[in-house]
C-alpha cells in the first residue's frame, strides 16, 4: 500500500538513501533539508525516476518557527503522514570537554535533540488522531556507548535513544510504532562535517575498514517500516562486520 513518508535531512547520506528506497516502492515523499539546490535536485530525480509525488521543504529543523511554518501548515493532501523518519543530525568537532567549542555543542544539541522533538511535535498529533503511524528516529552507536572526545555528541544521541523509548510508551496506546535505529561506522558526509571539510582527516576514519553505507541503513529502515501492522522493531544497532563497538574496530593494514 502506498504511504506518505516524511524524511528529514534528505539532502545526503542516510536521509537521501532512505528517500530513494521509499521512492522505489512508489511511496509519496516529503523531503526536508537546509541545502535548497540539493533538495530540489533530489526531488526532481525522484519524480523523474520513480514517477512519484514529492514535496520538498527547505528549512533547518533547529528553527522551531520554520518547523511549525512548514510542517504545521502542510497542504491538505499531504497532511496524513504515515511514516516519519527523523534523520536530520550531525557531529561537530572532536575535542575533550574542557576544549570543546560551545557553538559545536549548540549545533549538535539543537539539531540532534531539539530538531527531532520539534518535527515530532508537528507530526505526531495527526498520527494520534488517525490512530496509526510509525516514527523512526536515527540515533547512533554513540547513543549506546561513549568515547573519548565525543561527550556532547554521545550525549545528544543518548538523548535520542531515551526519547525514542519514552516516545514508544507515550504512543503505544495510539497504535503508533516507534523505532530507534543506531548505526555504527557509516561512510557518508558525517566525518566531513565533523572535521569541517578536512577530506584527509575524514577519509582516515574509514581507513582499513569496509564501512556501512547510507544504502545499508536505508534498507534496515525500510524493513522496519514495512513489517506487518502488529510487529514493531523497537531498537536496532547496525555496525560493519569489522566494528565490535564504538571504540573497537579491526582495521586491515
Amino acid at each position: 500500500m502506498r504511504k506518505t513518508v516524511l524524511v528529514t535531512g534528505a539532502t545526503s547520506g542516510i536521509g537521501e538513501a532512505t528517500a530513494i528506497k521509499f521512492a522505489e516502492a512508489t511511496n509519496r515523499l516529503i523531503i526536508t533539508g537546509r541545502r535548497k539546490d540539493r533538495l530540489h535536485e533530489l526531488a526532481e530525480h525522484l519524480v523523474q525516476e520513480y514517477g512519484i509525488d514529492v514535496l520538498p521543504l527547505c528549512f533547518d529543523v533547529r528553527d522551531r518557527k520554520q518547523v511549525d511554518k512548514h510542517l504545521g501548515h502542510l497542504p491538505e493532501d499531504w497532511c496524513n503522514i504515515d511514516i516519519l523518519v527523523n534523520n536530520a543530525g550531525l557531529a561537530a568537532g572532536l575535542n575533550h570537554i574542557d576544549e570543546g567549542d560551545r557553538d559545536d555543542w549548540d549545533q549538535m544539541i539543537d539539531t540532534n535533540i531539539k530538531g527531532l522533538l520539534y518535527v515530532t511535535r508537528a507530526i505526531a498529533p495527526g498520527m494520534v488522531k488517525r490512530g496509526s503511524g510509525h516514527i523512526i528516529n536515527i540515533s547512533s552507536i554513540a547513543g549506546k556507548e561513549v568515547y573519548e572526545n565525543g561527550a556532547v555528541y554521545c550525549g545528544s544521541k543518548h538523548a535520542v535513544d531515551a526519547i525514542s523509548r519514552g516516545m514508544r510508551i507515550d504512543m503505544v496506546k495510539h497504535n503508533i510504532k516507534v523505532t530507534n535505529v543506531a548505526p555504527g561506522m557509516t561512510e557518508t558526509e558525517f566525518s566531513l562535517v565533523r572535521f569541517r571539510g578536512d577530506k584527509e582527516r575524514a577519509a582516515s576514519v574509514y581507513s582499513g575498514v569496509q564501512p556501512l553505507t547510507g544504502e545499508d541503513i536505508a534498507k534496515v529502515i525500510f524493513y522496519c517500516a514495512t513489517l506487518p501492522p502488529h510487529v514493531c522493531i523497537n531498537d536496532v544497532v547496525i555496525t560493519p562486520t569489522a566494528q565490535a563497538a564504538a571504540h573497537y574496530t579491526f582495521r586491515k593494514s
